[in-house]
């Protein structure tokens, strides 16, 4: 495993019963790099992003997140992670402010900190006006990217962003992709899942998962070229029908 490897992953595999739900997969992720684990619902991405995060233990192989590894050191992965699911992992319930201070309290910043990364992120995100405004009210592009803003809060090694852009318009989504590529250029490793093939251009590398397995790995331009298709929405209809 290079030091430059903030995510590496040999063999990992995971069965349920008889069944083989994550099938030896191999891949290793650098420090910046913006990774795009992508398959068809059934394929084993959740799964898979379950025993990175530390949620799931696997039933072999070898992985380590952020210098950790999977199986051992669970509780010191969490703490180096963020994440965000598709559902935002936000509470309706609270307002902006009161979410973004719970967050940050869960992953350990201080008193201070949170005073402070709490204004910024606030600011940076025009959200002034609705600082002490119910979450449930705010639009959905907003959710997402102070979603997104609250799992780099305690600026992590790497963030799983699991289907982060599901449900919402391509204008909000570019610019969601603009703060994954500033976060990025920060040295944060970004793994993430999408349905929009487009996003998958987006990525450095990319894996895809069929049935368990890693069928294709590489760069958007080495995958077109391999398998001569001019986008990634092809490729992936491709291999994922078989």
């Amino acid at each position: 495993m290079s030091p430059d490897h903030i995510i590496f992953v040999d063999g990992l595999t995971k069965y349920f019963g008889t069944f083989c739900a994550v099938d030896n997969i191999c891949f290793h992720i650098k420090k910046g790099e913006i990774f795009g684990f992508l398959g068809a619902n059934g394929a084993g991405k959740t799964t898979g992003i379950k025993m990175l995060t530390g949620l799931l233990k696997p039933t072999s192989g070898t992985a380590r997140v952020a210098g950790f590894d999977v199986f051992t050191d669970s509780e010191q992965i969490k703490k180096n992670i963020g994440y965000m699911s598709q559902k935002f992992s936000l509470y309706d319930d609270l307002t902006v402010i009161e979410n973004i201070r719970f967050y940050a309290g869960v992953y350990g910043l201080s008193r201070r900190q949170i005073k402070h990364k709490a204004d910024a992120l606030i600011a940076r995100l025009g959200l002034e006006h609705v600082r002490h405004s119910l979450t449930r009210d705010l639009p959905l592009g907003w959710k997402q990217k102070l979603a997104f803003s609250i799992a780099i809060i305690h600026e992590p090694k790497v963030v799983f962003l699991d289907e982060p852009t599901g449900g919402v318009d391509p204008i909000t989504r570019r610019q969601f992709w603009e703060m994954i590529f500033d976060a990025a250029r920060s040295g944060i490793t970004i793994l993430v899942t999408t349905h929009y093939m487009d996003e998958a251009e987006y990525c450095d590398r990319v894996s895809i998962m069929v049935d368990g397995k890693i069928v294709a790995l590489g760069t958007p331009r080495e995958l077109k070229e391999k398998y001569g298709q001019p986008d990634m929405n092809r490729i992936f209809l491709k291999l994922a029908r078989g």
